[in-house]
Parts: C-alpha cells; structure tokens; sequence
C-alpha cells in the first residue's frame, strides 16, 4: 500500500469538511420541504409549527370532540328535558315579532292563546336568545335598536341603540354578538354584554341574514339572500375568507344550519325550493334537496336526527333526515299557510313555526304533522322564539342552541 503524506491527509480533512458544509443547507432544506408536505396532511400533530389557518383549527376541535366523546354531535346538549339551571325556571312562553305591527305576541304554549303583547322598535325580525340564556332580544331591524326582555317576566327592558339589526348571533365563546346589519351589507362584531362596537365587517354581497357555526366557532357560514352568494367568515379576525356564488341562475339562501357531524351545511333556498348541502370546508355545493315552493325556515329536532324546513310559498313543510340526506316525511299546512321561522318545544313534541303573510302562528305535532293550533296574532310574525330551550348557550337566531 502506498503510504499518504501528512499533506495528503490534510487536503483530504479540508475536502471532506467543505463538502459536509455544502450539503448541510440542503439536507435543512430537504427536511423542511418534507416537514411542509407532512404539514398539509397532519395539521394536529405536534411537530408542525407554522400558525394553524381556521380549516385546520376547525379540524383539530373536530378530531377533539370525536376522541372524547364518540362521533361528533352538536346537538348532544339540545334533547328533550336537557334545560340550564340558568332557564328553568322561566316560564314556557314563544315570543312573536310582528314585523308589520312593531310589537310582540307571547302565547302560552299549554293553552295556545295569546297572553301578553307589548310594542317595540320599527320592523321587528327576531327574538334571539342571548349567549347566558338570561336575555331575549327583539331585533328592531328599522328602528335600530335590541329590545331586550326578561324571560322570567316576560316583560320588555329599555331598548338597546344598535344599527340595523335583522339578525343576530353570539360567537362560542360568548365574547363577541354578531348582529347582522342586512341593509348596511355588514356583519358588526360588539361586546356581547353592552353591545359596543369592536369591528364593522363589510361583506362582498347584498341581503346578508342567516348563518351557522363551525364546531370550534372559529368560522361561519352565512347566506346573502339578494345575490345567490354564500359567504365563509373568520370570526377570530374578522375577515371573509370565501365567497361561492350558488349554480342556479336565481337563488334566494335563507336560513342555514350545520348537521350534527358539522360535514355538511344545509342552506334553505326560497327560489330553487328546496336545500343546498354544503361543503363548509371548502364552501363547495356538494347536493341538493327538493323540499318544495319557498323553502325558507330550518329548525334542527330535539333527537338531533331531524332538519325541519318550512316550505313558505306551498303551506308546507318537509321533514330531512341528517342520516339520509333526504325528505322523509312531508306535512301540508290544512286550509294553507306561510309557514316562515321558528322552533321546537323543550320536549320536542311541537314544532311552531310564524304564519309570515297570514297573521298566525302554526303549533304542529312532530310526531304525525298534524296541525295542533292555528294562533291569531299581529301582522307579518317572523322569527318566533320558544323559550325555555334546551342547552348550554346560545348562538342566536331564534335559538340556535350548543
């Protein structure tokens, strides 16, 4: 063997060295494009540094929720009999806004008649249960205020001074109300408890009105009724992060509501009558649901299996299973209707739901659709309340309930 010189061996040393430096930055390199490919796929693992965008915390509280408590639910609080400490002992009542009237009806629901009525702010739209179930609110769209009522009373407080509320919402956490100024084209995120203003969110559509929650709550899904758009809102940042125009040519999206697994958003649809399934991770259209003319309120049922959509322009209305994904009953209105928003009873046996054009309220028995009551009240009832109901918090709406 031919012996190496101690030059040799220093050259050797030095090429081995420079080569280990000029590989180093590519060995980084390559380990980091594979750490960012890993990231794509495993967003909950605990190696992944880079800031988690809202699908993908959406997707962490999904897998949390299905690990600890079996498949995913978000209806497991709102059963039958399943009331807060906080509600129980406020009196059975449903809350009507009589839009054309500026007043509320409050029928017992036991007798069915009305027992109290009391004038509110111009165009009244809603009564929305406040995220602690200690409040309802009237939303007085026209006269630019919340009236607030006491559920243990049932009487009206001091009106509230809060522009343009058709609608209202409350984030999960409680901090924030939502109210969804329809004719301003804004969703105005406030303090929940004084309703101060903390953000004005301009949104990309017109007729914004009705929305639902992810299962984190770090986004919702909202309709905008006048230009067939839904939207895809970060409620963390207050930012719109997707806008999808629906495929029909004419569409009117009215109320939305998630399945109890949270896969699918279901947007009524007055003017394809019928439901659209949504995507709401990618905001895609992934289905449709004929249900019939003017398809228009949607109230989940108290066993979290069923989706009642209120069929306006037909005296209708259909019964979805959340399994199925399709219409498993459908019930006709006798002597027709309008049967517009509304909800469940705490037990679950009635759905009642506002007679928009007809000056009525409807109480129909969920068990054979068989119309139980036909209730007189002010002109144009829109988005009726029952209360108590059951659940932990609200998100608003009519008692959109966790």
């Amino acid at each position: 063997m031919r012996a190496v010189s101690d030059t040799q061996r220093r050259r050797r040393r030095a090429f081995v060295g420079a080569s280990v430096l000029l590989l180093t930055p590519l060995v980084v390199l390559g380990s980091l494009l594979i750490r960012d490919r890993q990231a794509d796929h495993e967003t909950t693992t605990a190696a992944v540094r880079l800031p988690p965008t809202v699908h993908q915390k959406t997707r962490i509280v999904h897998r949390k929720l299905a690990r600890g408590h079996g498949p995913l639910n978000l209806y497991a609080h709102d059963r039958a009999g399943m009331i807060s400490a906080v509600a129980l002992q406020d009196p059975a009542r449903v809350y009507v806004p009589n839009s054309a009237g500026d007043s509320v009806d409050v029928i017992d629901p036991h007798t069915y008649k009305v027992v109290e009525h009391f004038g509110v702010g111009a165009l009244p739209q809603h009564v929305t249960p406040s995220h602690d179930l200690k409040t309802l609110y009237v939303n007085d769209d026209v006269g630019n205020t919340l009236t607030p009522i006491d559920p243990r009373t049932g009487r009206p407080g001091k009106a509230i001074l809060v522009d343009d509320p058709y609608n209202l919402y409350f984030t999960i956490d409680g901090r924030y109300a939502i109210v969804v100024a329809e004719r301003l084209h804004r969703l105005d995120f406030r303090a929940a408890s004084s309703f101060r203003l903390v953000r004005a969110l301009s949104v990309p559509c017109a007729g914004v009105n009705h929305m639902d929650f992810s299962p984190g709550g770090g986004y919702v899904i909202a309709s905008c009724e006048f230009s067939g758009r839904l939207l895809k809102v970060d409620v963390r940042h207050f930012r719109v992060v997707a806008v999808r125009t629906l495929p029909r040519r004419f569409s009117e999206p009215q109320d939305v509501r998630s399945s109890p697994d949270a896969k699918v958003f279901y947007v009524a649809d007055l003017a394809a009558d019928g439901v659209w399934e949504i995507d709401p991770t990618r905001l895609k259209v992934i289905g449709f649901i004929h249900t019939g003319a003017g398809a228009h309120g949607l109230v989940v049922g108290r066993n979290g299996k069923l989706l009642y959509v209120a069929n306006r322009s037909e005296s209708s209305v259909s019964v979805i299973s959340f399994r199925k994904r399709k219409v498993i009953h459908k019930w006709r209105i006798p002597g027709g209707g309008s049967p517009d928003m509304g909800d469940v009873s705490a037990d679950g046996k009635v759905l009642w739901l506002s007679g928009r054009y007809d000056s009525e309220v409807y109480a129909i028995d969920t068990r054979s659709g068989r119309l139980i009551a036909r209730i007189p009240v002010g002109a144009s009832p829109h988005g009726l309340s029952v209360w108590p109901q059951p659940g932990r918090f609200s998100l608003g709406h009519t008692g959109n309930m966790r």
